[in-house]
């Protein structure tokens, strides 16, 4: 049996399992970890538990200590190098007239390597300025490209709900989402109503989609006649949520009733 725990190193990020060893540990508390890249800093997500082990057990790396207080020293030095380098990256950017758009930048914890989180329309010739930044923070640089939909997530903000980008707060991966899950629940196809700030099509649009498909089995479809207490006629809309349709009479006359009706 070996007790594994749950650790993320972001506050939306995914979730990664550790060997907890002796360690007694609560949702929340900041340890440092084994990683592929050295130590590194994270936060309890699932409390530890017991898991049985098997012959094809995959190998769990450990965690290697609690946070002290030296280790939030260096995660608030760690904070200073990146904005550092993000104001330093900007101008080097615009000097070398590079077309991309830089928006983070993040130190491991041991701050032996810097990666640079940027967004571009195509491919980037960036080996001279990663040779700038090698000669100015003398360490490790690594240049990323990402999505747009990466870049909303990691910068945050506020959708047009009112709360917290989902995808920042507690979305740990990406779904697809398609149109045509806005017009199974009867939503604007206008692209600026259903739209994030990332610029796609917003991610909320899934969390409900396989309910209305679930609801919407036992409607008629949109187009076929059907005979009501209230008359005979085309169904023109359907409201999946008060469980009712609209339908369009000879005489042109439309009607809301209930399904079952």
């Amino acid at each position: 049996m070996k007790k594994i725990v749950g650790i993320r190193f972001k506050p939306a990020g995914k979730v990664y399992d550790f060997d907890a060893g002796a360690f007694v540990l609560k949702r929340g508390e900041a340890v440092i970890v084994e990683t592929e890249q050295g130590l590194g800093f994270g936060r309890v997500a699932v409390p530890p538990v017991l898991r049985e082990e098997n012959k094809e057990a995959r190998i769990y790396k450990k965690v290697f200590r609690l946070a002290t207080e030296k280790d939030f020293q260096q995660r608030e030095k760690n904070l200073e190098t990146e904005k550092m380098a993000h104001t330093f990256c900007l101008v080097c950017i615009k000097e070398f007239g590079l077309e991309m758009n830089l928006f983070s930048v993040e130190s491991t914890f041991d701050a032996s390597k810097l990666t640079f989180f940027f967004t571009a329309e195509g491919r980037i010739d960036f080996r001279e300025l990663v040779k700038v930044l090698v000669n100015e923070f003398h360490t490790r640089i690594e240049m990323r490209q990402v999505g747009i939909r990466n870049q909303a997530k990691m910068c945050g903000g506020i959708g047009r709900c009112g709360r917290e980008l989902c995808c920042a707060t507690f979305m740990e991966k990406f779904e697809p989402v398609s149109i045509r899950m806005a017009k199974e629940q009867n939503l604007s196809l206008n692209p600026t109503k259903i739209s994030g700030l990332c610029g796609r099509l917003m991610c909320c649009l899934t969390f409900e989609n396989e309910t209305y498909l679930a609801l919407k089995k036992n409607f008629p479809k949109i187009g076929q006649i059907v005979k009501t207490d209230r008359g005979e006629g085309k169904v023109i809309r359907h409201n999946v949520i008060c469980n009712r349709i609209a339908i369009r009479r000879e005489d042109g006359h439309e009607i809301e009733t209930e399904l079952d009706a």
